[in-house]
């Protein structure tokens, strides 16, 4: 008997040896089989994420974020150890003991596997998965819960821990592990769920983040409240488990309340910023390019931009009341943005919560939208968002009906408004804007509509190309489309300036005379006859008054006369276009540009003719903080030296391209600066203050145009419907541009100053007739006077022979034109000299002005 036991106990150990040897081959044949063609785990070791790239203004704070997944890598040694500590419990206690796998974990999961597969249930490998299994999976291979796939698992993980050490797997997975609200990793959870740092975490706020690794949405702060507060005091409970805090901080962590962002307990991180915008759009768009699109929304770039927060919401308002200054003058009311059911008006937290869900633009500064409660015909009743319902809570027919005296219908025709059930009904949703008192409080409200017509505006450093701020339309949410970088539009005359600077740099000076008189050009689609908006002709005048006074004339005669191939030429050097058409009608803006380009372009002129690129971005740093661009391309000398002399600054080199003589510059801003204090932007002109600029207005007045600058700052404004339809016969770039410029140039200026215009070396100097332009005496005084500068050496009266260039046309009659200027003027001193199309000289008279051209038109 003894030894028939004895023989059974020897052949089950047989058995047994024998099947755990089938089993050890049967494994080692698994793993063989599936350990071939797995991917590369080596390259987790230079693995990057997909993290957030951030652009920053120039105060340093957040303006924008783009990624493709909210993710804001941080290094291990950056990760603070409690939020390591709280993973691993949660997820891995023996994290720092194995060796990439947990066998008892994965036993107990196979058991469970096998099961459920004997009872016929679904059968789901879970669980058993430890924190380098996790990278593995999320890293190398698909999410499936297949015994092959936890098979490669496992092998991929003793590999990675064989590969890469323990800090660098956990950093991979807290960088990585999606934590619900599209977040991943655990610092932009941090900032969705408490909206703080990493760093700045208490207890109970990383045990709730290192609880949701298992299933985000199960844990949902306000949806699953009781079983979100049940984990994260499994957590804390792991957590004093394993001797990482005491018993104490584990009680007071398990009484405190769950905080977080979706309970509306803390303000967002994100709703405290400003709403995306034109400018960092842009920044989107021009990155995208020169980066790629992959790399700017994952590659966790900084980007270092050069708008000015204050300026910005400046250029916003400014051309943001241009728009409806001219909108509440020329338009009708338009209707409701939105209508909100009937039904849902009788409780007041269904209507706030319809007003709220609504998708409309939100981003115009202190415009609220309301919905109509009831009308009468007098007033309408209005419910407000963000406002309790009060006695303020009204709007006026007879107020708002003073502006808005029809209605536009849907099919296109008018309506006479008569009464305020005319004007609202009961359920519409519409804009309205408080009305103050000196104490702050709301006195009243007033309705408001987005304009049809839009329009942009830019400003810029106009030494360092550095754009301050740019708005691209009245609202970014309503549209978009971005007038300032992506309009083309044709400048008009505040183009004009180009020309005139081809003129100076050709050798003319601003006392130079050219004839305004009638011009025929016969072009392929027929004759043209050009003329000046005011329909009348002048005579001759000096090249000052011609762009002064935007005299088209003289501009063509001009242009003509130094050739439309020079005119060009500065053009294309300046920016201005890649290619300009050499008709002459280009000369008067009639080629399409950007106010991008046309703003950047003044700006050569206000630096004294050095090229400067223009840039919304002044430095780019990789997510290692490695810079990557940076704009300017200066040097500073003396930026390493510890101290600097008193009185003296760094000094900075430049090797700037010069792309204009300083002294064009300078005469063209000082006929710039005559626009401005006597011609056509008079409105512009501020105290104590030097402008210079110039207006546009094209055809039929489509478009209008100022673009304006300081001694350091270049500002433009551009207003038109995005459809081309004319604005009116009384509109003008300095009546509706010019009010936005200097709305905004007040408020730019009172920060950054602004003093005279540098003028250049080795130059005097001379006194003008500004009308006649004959040369004065050096006392001479009054209104009539001004002053031109010439460089030392040069004579103002160009040697004393003036010589008319007729160039082909009916000499006789410019020559009565001529003679009628010099009889008016009666000043004459040097003889002038015309010279006909056969060759023929003939003396018209004296007189002490600069030279006399025709163009050469007819």
């Amino acid at each position: 008997m003894l030894r028939f036991v004895l023989r059974m106990l020897g052949g089950l150990f047989a058995l047994g040896t024998l099947g755990s040897v089938l089993g050890v081959a049967m494994l080692a044949a698994l793993f063989l089989v599936y350990g071939k063609d797995l991917p590369d785990h080596e390259q987790l070791a230079s693995y990057e994420p997909a993290t957030i790239s951030r652009v920053y203004s120039i105060d340093g704070s957040v303006m924008d974020e783009f990624a493709q997944e909210r993710r804001m890598f941080t290094p291990a040694p950056d990760i603070p150890d409690l939020v390591k500590q709280a993973f691993i419990s949660a997820e891995d206690k023996n994290f720092y003991d194995h060796a990439g796998y947990d066998p008892v974990g994965i036993a107990k999961a196979l058991a469970e596997f096998g099961l459920a597969k004997v009872k016929g249930q679904r059968a789901e490998l879970r669980g058993a998965s430890t924190i380098t299994q996790q990278v593995a999976k999320n890293f190398l291979l698909d999410g499936s819960r297949k015994l092959e796939r936890k098979v490669k698992e496992i092998i991929l993980a003793t590999r990675i821990e064989s590969t890469l050490g323990k800090d660098k797997i956990l950093e991979l997975y807290l960088n990585e592990i999606f934590l619900g609200q599209n977040s991943y990793g655990v610092t932009a959870a941090a900032e969705t769920y408490f909206s703080k740092p990493l760093e700045d975490l208490n207890l109970q706020e990383v045990a709730y983040l290192a609880g949701l690794p298992k299933a985000p949405s199960d844990y949902h702060p306000i949806k699953q409240r009781a079983r979100a507060l049940n984990r994260r005091n499994y957590v804390l409970g792991q957590l004093y488990a394993n001797d990482y805090i005491s018993l104490d901080q584990s009680r007071g962590a398990r009484s405190s309340e769950l905080v977080t962002v979706q309970g509306g307990d803390i303000a967002s991180a994100r709703s405290l910023r400003p709403p995306r915008n034109y400018f960092t759009d842009e920044i989107r768009r021009q990155l995208s390019v020169s980066f790629g699109e992959e790399e700017f929304f994952s590659g966790g770039l900084s980007v270092r931009a050069t708008m000015d927060p204050e300026l910005q919401i400046e250029a916003e308002n400014a051309l943001r009341d241009g728009l409806e200054k001219y909108d509440r003058a020329n338009s009708p009311w338009r209707g409701p943005v939105a209508r909100i059911e009937l039904d849902r008006l009788d409780e007041e937290s269904v209507w706030r919560a319809a007003l709220s869900d609504l998708t409309i633009p939100r981003d115009i500064d202190d415009w609220h939208p309301a919905v109509v409660l009831g009308v009468d015909a007098k007033t309408a009743q209005i419910g407000i968002q963000g406002f309790a319902v009060n006695e303020t809570s009204t709007l006026s027919f007879a107020v708002e009906s003073k502006w808005a005296k029809n209605r536009a219908l849907e099919d296109g025709k008018r309506l006479r408004m008569k009464a305020a059930t005319d004007m609202w009904s009961v359920g519409d949703v519409i804009y309205v804007k408080p009305t103050r008192a000196d104490d702050g409080s709301i006195s009243n409200w007033t309705l408001r509509q987005i304009p049809e017509v839009q329009g942009g505006f830019m400003a810029m450093d106009v030494h360092t190309g550095r754009v301050l701020s740019m708005q691209g339309g009245f609202s970014y949410q309503h549209s978009v489309f971005n007038r300032a970088t992506q309009a083309k539009r044709q400048p008009g005359s505040s183009f004009k300036p180009f020309v005139y600077a081809a003129a100076l740099d050709s050798g003319y000076s601003p006392a130079s005379i050219i004839v305004d008189a009638p011009i025929e050009i016969d072009t392929p689609q027929g004759l043209w006859r050009p003329k000046n908006a005011s329909n009348k002709f002048y005579g001759p005048a000096p090249l000052r008054v011609g762009i002064e006074q935007s005299r088209n004339l003289m501009t063509i005669r001009l242009a003509q006369d130094v050739g439309m191939s020079v005119v060009g030429g500065y053009a294309e050097r300046f920016g201005v276009y890649e290619y300009m058409t050499r008709n002459l009608s280009a000369s008067l803006g009639a080629q399409e540009s950007t106010l991008f380009k046309m703003v950047s372009s003044y700006a050569m002129f206000a630096n004294g003719g050095e090229r400067v690129e223009p840039t919304l971005v002044d430095r780019v740093q990789d997510r290692f903080g490695q810079t990557v661009y940076r704009h300017d391309q200066r040097q500073c000398l003396d930026c390493s030296v510890p101290e600097i002399a008193a009185g003296h600054s760094p000094r900075i080199v430049t090797n700037r391209e010069r792309v204009m003589d300083p002294v064009t510059a300078y005469r063209l801003t000082s006929m710039m600066q005559g626009v401005v204090e006597r011609g056509t932007a008079r409105r512009v002109r501020m105290p104590n203050v030097a402008i210079a600029g110039k207006t546009g207005t094209t055809n039929e007045a489509k478009d209008v145009w100022f673009i304006g600058f300081t001694n350091n700052i270049v500002a433009g404004c551009y207003i038109g419907y995005d459809t081309p339809t004319p604005l009116g016969r009384n509109a003008s770039g300095g009546g509706m541009c010019g009010p936005v410029f200097k709305q905004f140039m007040q408020a730019a200026v009172k920060k950054y100053g602004a003093g005279k215009f540098t003028v250049p070396e080795n130059t005097y100097f001379a006194k003008f007739d500004r009308y006649s332009g004959a040369q004065l005496p050096d006392d001479e005084q009054g209104a009539h006077v001004v002053s031109e500068l010439f460089r030392i050496g040069e004579d103002p009266l160009l040697d004393g022979l003036l010589t008319v260039i007729d160039g082909g046309f009916s000499a006789s009659a410019d020559i009565e034109i001529f003679q009628e200027f010099l009889n008016r003027s009666g000043i004459g001193q040097e003889e002038v000299v015309v010279e006909t199309a056969t060759g023929e000289k003939k003396a018209i008279g004296k007189a002490s002005f600069g030279s006399l051209s025709s163009g050469g038109l007819y």
